[in-house]
């Protein structure tokens, strides 16, 4: 997700802002990892081998994918963790201090996933639900966005090349979503316009656990 017409840089979550990758490094709070803190969205050209996830069974492949494209790894690797809170199974938090979200699995556990969240200026928090599911959804760049970047598609078809990836639930009547990417490599990045960006494979799998109508908590 770096170019696209001159430079597309930065899709942050389909409503986003537009910026100049920073120079310097973040160190990643859990792994103590640097990080790339570039804001980043990219629409890949049509031939260009791609990554995504194959290990996961509930991923259909997409009729765009290249034959060459290999699976999507987070260097974030899900995991279940031990979690304390009074959250109800099923409830998703999501940490944007940590760059993590934890799906709430009950006596104590959870599981926990890398994400990339809001750059400054685009953080937020507070309670959603989640209103609507959708498979390889597209892409319609709202306003706010055409007006910073008239020379964006007004309309992307879902598929490998959109920079929404493979799932998105919507968050409430918000712009907010939490959806797939087409770059795996800004998972731990605060990247985006405040949606919360996961890799294909992870948000895959999360959108198998969570329900329309789950509860959603972002904590800034």
């Amino acid at each position: 997700m770096r170019r696209f017409a001159p430079a597309l840089t930065g899709l942050v979550c389909a409503l986003g802002a537009w910026a100049s990758p920073a120079a310097a490094y973040e160190i990643d709070p859990l792994t103590r990892q640097p990080l790339d803190n570039a804001l980043v969205i990219r629409v890949r050209p049509q031939n260009e081998p791609v990554a995504i996830p194959t290990a996961n069974a509930s991923l259909p492949a997409d009729p765009m994918t290249p034959s060459s494209a290999v699976p999507q790894m987070s260097a974030i690797q899900r995991e279940e963790v031990a979690f304390a809170g009074s959250y109800a199974p099923g409830t998703i938090v999501v940490s944007t201090a940590e760059r993590r979200l934890y799906y709430v699995l009950g006596d104590g556990k959870a599981l926990r996933y890398g994400v990339g969240v809001g750059r400054p200026g685009f953080t937020w928090g507070g309670v959603q639900t989640i209103t609507m599911k959708r498979e390889w959804p597209d892409w319609r760049p709202p306003a706010e966005m055409l007006r910073r970047r008239p020379d964006l598609p007004r309309f992307m078809k879902g598929g490998i090349e959109n920079p929404l990836g493979a799932r998105a639930m919507y968050l409430g009547n918000s712009i907010y979503r939490i959806h797939g990417s087409n770059e795996p490599e800004t998972i731990g990045t605060a990247v985006s316009s405040g949606c919360i960006r996961m890799t294909n494979d992870d948000v895959a799998d999360l959108y198998t656990r969570a329900k329309v109508g789950a509860k959603v908590i972002v904590q800034r």
